[in-house]
């Protein structure tokens, strides 16, 4: 029977998307963070949910998504400094706990009926000012957990797999609570899973992690980052790609109430099921970017993957039915997580480690801190041309970003490559124009 079992693995190429969950300190966060990211997610999905319901307000429904990530934005190359300083696994402790209380504050206020808007959005803050530590520390941690280089790749995509897999799971359970008990018990399911991540975080042993900057100020640190991660093309590309895409793409889920209540004329259910559609596609992604071995070749892809978001989000825009709404969230899905994990995986890749925690910082920016404008310009704009328009310019500026990352792609590409050969992960000789600027 195990003989059978094995066989069955390897035919199915299990042991390929899963190496990452041999070791064991990643085997114990991924546990921990696959439970905490579900409450997370239905969370998610009840804050925007509860805040229409309260309002009817577009503009408001985009003002609470630019609360409560614009601390992200803010806060986040102030926080890569600490990262690269501080034991990053007490970090994620910190953040669990803190993120734990704001759901249970939230619970709260909901079941003594007195929540407010204003309520919202101030909670919505303090998550942002947590999500600005916890996001880039939780990046940069996952190379403490893995040993080996070669299956950093690996771990990222199972990372978004977790993450996709919770973004898939948490709207539907979301919709049926919301439906049969209201948005508090989405709160409290969400506080009470950070007990699950926390447990699991302290179960494991990771090796002190050396500290490297201690002898300069935060602000040198702060400027050492950024001239590293802007000065070096690919870095800067790759971020500056994945900016636009997060401020003129990833707000279509801001609006997703208005398209399942308004457009679909539907409810809760609809609003889950067009969130876990792109789930789906996101999954798919995600378990693709896991089945891969080596990272050689992704950077070409990138901007295809942005140019099928895009493209996602614009024929979406202009759907009237369902079904068919669901698939092109699917798509729209699948190419904003190949993205997004091409992109984290590179900059893993080629980063140096000294410098890991305030590079994944400008990422979280790029990724997360740029949302909140996103979120603030979609929800003033639907307000006056309607989210169908709203989201139809922003996949127009993700296909027009993905053409000129295309055009300076051959220049990235031999950035990139010069840095794998000297990493060993591809054969041939190093520049030394390049070795000279690394240097720098």
């Amino acid at each position: 029977m195990n003989t059978f079992k094995n066989q069955l693995v390897n035919i199915l190429g299990l042991n390929a998307i899963i190496r990452s969950l041999h070791y064991r300190n990643y085997r114990l966060f991924f546990y921990g963070q696959t439970i905490s990211l579900i409450g997370t997610w239905i969370q998610r999905i009840a804050v925007p949910w509860l805040v229409y319901r309260l309002t009817g307000s577009v503009f408001l429904l985009g003002l609470v998504g630019f609360a409560g990530q614009i601390p992200t934005f803010l806060i986040s190359p102030f926080a890569g400094v600490l990262i690269d300083r501080w034991n990053r696994q007490k970090i994620l402790v910190v953040t669990q706990v803190l993120a734990l209380i704001q759901a249970l504050v939230l619970a709260l206020l909901f079941y003594e009926k007195s929540i407010s808007v204003w309520h919202i959005a101030i909670l919505s803050v303090f998550l942002g000012i947590i999500n600005a530590f916890d996001m880039p520390a939780r990046q940069a941690f996952v190379v403490d957990m893995i040993e080996k280089k070669e299956d950093l790749g690996n771990a990222i995509a199972l990372n978004s797999s977790m993450v996709n897999g919770a973004r898939l799971l948490g709207p539907s359970i979301a919709g049926v609570l919301i439906a049969l008990t209201g948005e508090g018990m989405c709160f409290l399911i969400n506080g009470i899973s950070y007990f699950f991540v926390i447990f699991f975080l302290l179960r494991m042993k990771i090796s002190p992690h050396e500290i490297k900057l201690q002898n300069k100020n935060v602000m040198q640190n702060m400027k050492e980052g950024f001239k590293y991660t802007f000065g070096f093309l690919p870095i800067r590309y790759i971020i500056l790609l994945l900016s636009l895409v997060s401020l003129m793409g990833m707000p279509y889920t801001v609006l997703m109430p208005v398209f399942a209540k308004t457009i679909l004329h539907g409810g809760p259910h609809t609003f889950g099921f067009m969130m876990g559609a792109t789930g789906i596609g996101a999954l798919i992604g995600a378990f693709y970017m896991a089945s891969r071995k080596k990272v050689v070749g992704l950077e070409k892809f990138i901007p295809w993957f942005a140019a099928i978001f895009g493209f996602g989000l614009i024929t979406f825009s202009l759907s009237h039915y369902f079904v068919l709404s669901l698939i092109l969230l699917l798509i729209t899905g699948f190419g904003m997580l190949m993205q997004m994990t091409s992109s984290n995986t590179i900059l893993q890749t080629i980063v140096d480690d000294d410098k890991r925690g305030r590079v994944m910082s400008f990422y979280t920016m790029a990724f997360m801190g740029t949302a909140p404008f996103g979120s603030l310009l979609a929800g003033t704009l639907a307000s006056k041309i309607g989210a169908p328009n709203t989201l139809l310019i922003g996949g127009v500026a993700c296909i027009m970003g993905a053409f000129v990352f295309a055009r300076k792609l051959p220049e990235i590409k031999s950035s990139i490559q010069t840095i794998y050969i000297r990493l060993g992960l591809l054969s041939g000789e190093v520049s030394p124009a390049l070795t000279n600027q690394l240097e720098e």
